[in-house]
């Protein structure tokens, strides 16, 4: 099977370029930077576990029917005369912010997994009647069936990507109401699977905004370096529209003098190629990011975009390039302002802030997409990026509809993030056991991921083993490693697997010549507990750890870098140790109210010292 998909990848990256991402037709990129009207603040909600708004008494669903009665939520009824039964009022309702999970807004809500209801009301006029508007959700967790002015929009699966729909011909100046029914509930089939070990915080998590575009307009723009020449910026720029076809668009770079004029075809795409003996390229020491304006017809649109490479050479990691160690941390997206589901820019500050503290140059997302705002942050801050799909433990690998999920979720990320320069690994999955049916699934994900990127590295977070029964001996037997770019790992010698001293014991067999990352190693510790080195859950435990681990991986001889687990503390609701433990991961290097433990400066002062030794 290998041997094929090595075949099958040549011929991706040949004609990769000419492979545009269609994962979500209409999809707008780059909504960061486009005019908006947020649909942010106070919506009224309903919280319906029966999901009586959507079934009647038949548990037959409303929206199937062409009466479907002031049983349907989404109709948003109201009594017509004092006889009238409608047994809901969303505007009589209480209010929930968005965005945010409910589970933190609403303490009856804390541990709730199912429907809730959202509803938002509010005028608009198009400042052109030719335009086209359209509603974008930046996340919804899990699943959201959207309707507007009483009429189905469409569904979207999956927690942690972008996603919107056309309103253009609902649209009124007043009076529109959008309702969006939003179900957290793990499913078996789902990606991710009933078994995870984050909090599922539901509810519409991430910014919601109107979006207004001309009749044809700028929906698409895939623009890096060749990474085979890296005095060569290449790409595409997409049209949508009714009249896409023989259109001009110019592309701009004016730190670098660039005007270019590239013409669509007749799918609205323009490939674009231009040459450059100037760039000054993106790096952690240096992220320079240049203004790029694309400007059609009727529509323009701005970026910041970095320009750099990213490869590997044997062992080692090449940016520009050069090689380099990943100094980095691992991290979850909980506010470690409000606590929560994180979304503001304030959060992805303070989150990236600390991992510059520390000393790092590189973060994994983990174990989702993040909001856009880490990756934005990232570019101007220099930080490299692992962005990693939530394909997490036991997934059901057997069932197409899961695949068609996980792919989805994966593209919709790439589409987002994929002209983001401090991105560079996209991670297909995190700590799955091995079989024949894993392995097609991946592989047939991290084929799809090299389809649609031919620019950046793919890994996963395997798992290590015994190498040839010998207990002191670790290695990594898993196929899917030579699928990767970079092999990646997570282990926990000294905290699942003995105690911190094991760790002298242990030594590394890695036979493949690849970069090695170890995505995760770490322990629990409660801030302010103390004691001595052998006791769990103490500071000194987690430090002795971490002490004990870096001496332990000196000795693999491909390491280029790791990314502790984790950052911050963060909720699970499988950790209940009372007293310790009390709903929280402990393995953060910073508690959950921001208190440093006395790991974060044993890993400060190894990165420190990799930055001297550099």
């Amino acid at each position: 099977m290998f041997k094929t998909y090595r075949k099958v990848l040549l011929s991706i990256f040949v004609f990769s370029f000419c492979i545009y991402i269609t994962a979500q037709e209409n999809l707008l990129i780059n909504t960061y930077n486009r005019s908006s009207i947020s649909l942010n603040g106070d919506w009224n909600y309903i919280v319906d576990p029966y999901e009586n708004g959507f079934y009647n008494y038949r548990y037959e669903p409303f929206e199937n029917q062409t009466k479907p009665g002031n049983g349907a939520f989404f109709i948003n009824a109201k009594p017509k005369d004092k006889t009238d039964l409608v047994e809901y009022d969303f505007d009589l309702s209480d209010v929930i912010q968005v965005p945010s999970d409910w589970n933190t807004q609403k303490e009856n809500l804390f541990y709730y997994e199912g429907t809730v209801w959202y509803k938002k009301s509010f005028d608009y006029v198009k400042m052109n009647q030719d335009n086209r508007v359209f509603v974008y959700f930046e996340a919804v967790n899990y699943q959201a069936d959207v309707y507007f002015n009483g009429e189905k929009l469409g569904t979207h699966i999956g927690g942690f990507t972008p996603f919107n729909f056309e309103v253009t011909e609902l649209l009124k100046e007043s009076d529109n109401f959008l309702i969006v029914k939003v179900d957290n509930k793990r499913k078996k089939e789902a990606v991710p699977t009933l078994n995870t070990d984050w909090w599922n915080y539901g509810g519409i998590t991430r910014d919601v905004k109107l979006v207004e575009v001309s009749n044809n307009y700028i929906q698409d723009y895939f623009i890096q370096l060749n990474p085979k020449n890296n005095q060569q910026i290449r790409g595409f720029v997409q049209l949508n529209g009714t009249d896409i076809s023989e259109k001009e668009i110019l592309v701009s770079i004016p730190e670098l003098k660039i005007n270019t004029k590239v013409l669509t075809n007749e799918q609205g795409i323009a490939s674009i190629e231009i040459k450059s003996k100037k760039i000054n390229y993106w790096s952690t020491q240096n992220p320079h990011l240049y203004t790029v304006i694309l400007t059609s017809e009727s529509d323009e649109i701005k970026d910041q975009i970095g320009f750099r490479t990213i490869k590997t050479s044997g062992q080692e990691i090449l940016l520009n390039d050069e090689k380099i160690f990943l100094k980095g941390i691992s991290i979850h997206e909980e506010s470690p302002i409000k606590g929560g589901r994180g979304s503001t820019i304030e959060d992805a500050q303070q989150l990236l802030n600390w991992a510059k503290e520390l000393g790092c140059n590189y973060v994994r997302l983990a174990h989702y997409p993040h909001n856009e705002h880490m990756v934005r942050l990232a570019d101007k801050m220099g930080i490299l990026v692992w962005e990693e799909n939530p394909v997490y433990w036991t997934i059901a690998w057997d069932n197409i509809e899961t695949y068609k999920n996980a792919e989805n979720q994966l593209t919709e990320v790439i589409n987002r993030d994929k002209n983001r320069a401090s991105v560079i690994i996209w991670s297909m999955a995190n700590e799955t056991p091995t079989s024949e049916p894993r392995n097609i699934f991946l592989t047939n994900l991290a084929a799809h991921t090299r389809k649609l990127d031919p620019t950046r590295l793919i890994s996963a977070a395997l798992e290590q083993s015994n190498f040839e029964g010998n207990a002191t001996i670790r290695t990594i037997h898993d196929s899917f490693a030579d699928v990767v770019d970079v092999l990646s790992f997570n282990q926990y010698v000294g905290w699942y697997d003995g105690l911190p001293e094991k760790c002298g014991q242990i030594t590394w067999k890695i036979t493949q010549n690849k970069p090695v990352l170890i995505s995760e190693f770490g322990a629990g510790a409660k801030v302010g507990l103390h004691g001595d080195k052998l006791t769990r859950w103490t500071e000194e435990y987690q430090e002795d750890v971490y002490i004990q681990t870096l001496k332990m991986i000196e000795g693999i001889e491909q390491l280029q870098g790791f990314s502790p687990w984790i950052l911050v503390d963060f909720r699970s609701p499988r950790r209940v140790l009372p007293k310790i433990q009390d709903g929280w991961n402990r393995k953060g290097l910073i508690s959950e109210d921001g208190q440093k433990k006395k790991a974060f400066f044993i890993l400060k002062n190894y990165y420190d010292g990799k930055n001297a030794s550099n």
